[in-house]
């Protein structure tokens, strides 16, 4: 069977590495794909980003499932469109998407359906905005309520901050119409964890707790960025948070969207803080599955992910039962110069160490120049590490980071530290 994967990161670089690996599949498309799938013999990288042309491709292929990585497809209506095609298609509808593509959207439907999530008010004229800032205080959270490649999130810790992340977004436009409205939440604390279902429609999938770290330096300091890294599983995600975070807010919100007339299908994402009392509540949805967790998720997951795809698409999850490797993985991002503002392209890429049995390097930002593998986005590759402890992953993977090299690479080099701290 022929495979697709949509999408160019680091995400879809795993989920088709790990698809590869089924003896029944004979071959893994990745559209556009990047330069590490187009070195690897398993995978094809295919040229196309238009959503008809892709349908097009499936059809002339006789792809026999399609799985969706980014967010821009899916709340273009990808799955739409394929569906209509009668094609074989894992990930949610335009409507079902919208829990991603419009934080108004989630943020009412979590109110409506009694999801436990922080207090907040959405807004579109700035001076009514600034007011809610000015009688609400700091620190505060400020969302652009579309779609915005990451950088749609301010955790203001001053009111000038708030205020100036206010005027970006809708009094200078910087976000375009993704920013044309704003969500203002309280900020809570506590720690974060990334808690990842596959959805039937009817039947929930958990998949491996994990854990990632959004800001650019070394203790969370810096800008937020898409993520600089993560780790599988999340001691903070005991036993009991796992059947809480099921019962309060997972199944709430494949119910509710039932009850509100759209059958959710695909990954679904939430995103967690999670306080010292162990109290969980959703800072955002994803419809999909994060990156950079989707690569230490999927180095641990075990058997064949085709025929999980295949049952999730049947809409027979509630017969699949997963095996995960026993050992912790932990992916250090790799990172081109200026990001996360302004990323540079072009420098070429050192040699990367082959795979082991204790690290795999996945690709996002690279392309291949002239036979060269050179930058081509911000985060640039994810090194995952293997062992069975955090601090053994933890080594395995910056044994490969201090192996590679290329102008201006920016790293964390303190990934996993929360989970350090726990058990210390």
């Amino acid at each position: 069977m022929k495979l697709l994967v949509v999408g160019s990161g680091g995400r879809e670089h795993a989920l088709a590495w790990k698809l590869a690996q089924s003896p029944r599949v004979q071959l893994v498309y990745v559209a556009p794909g990047n330069g590490g799938t187009a070195q690897d013999e398993r995978l094809r990288n295919v040229p196309i980003t238009d959503l008809d042309a892709l349908a097009d491709f499936a059809q002339k292929e006789q792809i026999a499932l399609t799985v969706v990585g980014p967010e821009a497809p899916l709340a273009a209506g990808i799955v739409n469109l394929f569906r209509r095609r009668g094609l074989k298609v894992f990930g949610p509808s335009k409507e079902a998407a919208q829990l991603e593509s419009s934080k108004d959207f989630a943020k009412a439907f979590m109110k409506r359906n009694g999801i436990p999530t922080a207090e907040y008010e959405t807004f579109s004229d700035a001076a009514a905005a600034h007011a809610y800032l000015d009688k609400q205080g700091a620190p505060i959270v400020i969302k652009a309520d579309g779609l915005a490649a990451g950088k749609g999130v301010v955790v203001a810790t001053t009111l000038d901050e708030a205020h100036a992340a206010v005027d970006m977004m809708l009094a200078d436009n910087k976000l375009g119409d993704a920013g044309a409205r704003v969500v203002i939440e309280e900020f809570l604390q506590g720690e974060e964890a990334s808690f990842i279902v596959m959805v039937d429609g009817k039947h929930v999938l958990p998949l491996a707790s994990s854990q990632d770290h959004k800001r650019l330096g070394d203790g969370d300091a810096g800008p937020n960025t898409g993520g600089m890294g993560a780790y599988s599983p999340a001691p903070i995600v005991t036993p009991q948070l796992h059947a809480r975070v099921m019962r309060e807010i997972i199944l709430p919100t494949v119910r509710g969207m039932e009850k509100e007339g759209i059958r959710y299908t695909g990954f679904l994402y939430a995103g967690l803080m999670i306080d010292s009392e162990g109290n969980p509540k959703t800072l955002e949805f994803n419809c999909r599955m994060g990156d950079p967790e989707t690569q230490p998720i999927m180095a641990r997951l075990k058997g064949d992910f085709s025929k999980v795809l295949e049952q999730a698409v049947a809409g027979t999850l509630d017969t699949v039962e997963l095996t995960w490797d026993r050992r912790t993985a932990l992916g250090v991002v790799l990172a081109a110069h200026g990001y996360p503002d302004a990323p540079r392209k072009g420098d070429t890429i050192g040699d990367i160490p082959a795979e082991t049995e204790n690290a795999v390097t996945f690709h996002a930002g690279t392309t291949l120049a002239d036979g060269k593998l050179v930058t081509s986005g911000g985060r640039v590759l994810c090194v995952v590490g293997l062992a069975d402890s955090v601090r053994g992953a933890q080594s395995a993977a910056y044994d490969v980071v201090n192996r590679i090299s290329f102008d201006g690479m920016q790293y964390r080099r303190d990934i996993g530290y929360r989970a350090l701290n726990r058990k210390s």
